[in-house]
């Protein structure tokens, strides 16, 4: 009889069928872990967004997205690519456009361009936001009388001091 464990076989067996690496989008996506979790790394989706897609493509959220078959992964792509025509538009983030009215749900490297392009045009037209984007300064109303400061700490510096002070000495010793 051999010491080893007779399930072993078994284990490794469902280990080979694990596929590492799920492509949705422009993203690569964890394959070991659930498909809630998962789809949290794609830009846009976040716990809400990705049990909604779950429920929507017709899979356990708990299930491992690395053992669910292709035309499944199909599916919740798809889900994923139709987001905005599933949810309510208050659920999207990217209601009503700026030049097209639509309301639309960006994800991955899409929802960066956007917010960029966006920001941007604020900026050109010297909005309020556009203003605060520009100065770097905090543009949705919080305090910035004592947070938000990127100077650096103001204070006493002991060592510029005792290098004065043994520069000073230094030069007390040579006269």
């Amino acid at each position: 009889m051999s010491a080893e464990d007779p399930n072993a076989g078994e284990d490794a067996d469902e280990e080979e069928d694990i596929r590492y690496f799920v492509r949705i989008g422009q993203t690569d996506l964890d394959g070991t872990k659930s498909v809630e979790r998962a789809l949290t790394e794609l830009n846009g989706i976040g716990h809400r967004a990705a049990r909604i897609v779950a429920q929507k493509a017709g899979v356990d959220r708990r299930e491992v997205i690395g053992k669910l078959d292709d035309d499944v992964i199909d599916d919740v792509v798809e889900v994923v690519e139709n987001y905005a025509d599933e949810v309510p538009e208050w659920m999207t983030n990217h209601q009503k456009d700026y030049f097209s009215g639509e309301t639309t749900h960006e994800t991955g490297n899409d929802l960066q361009l956007t917010r960029r392009q966006d920001i941007n045009r604020m900026k050109m037209i010297d909005s309020y936001r556009g203003v605060r984007h520009k100065r770097g300064q905090k543009v949705r109303g919080q305090r910035t009388k004592s947070t938000g400061r990127t100077e650096g700490t103001i204070g006493v510096n002991v060592e510029a001091i005792k290098e004065e002070q043994a520069e000073e000495a230094a030069g007390e010793d040579d006269e």
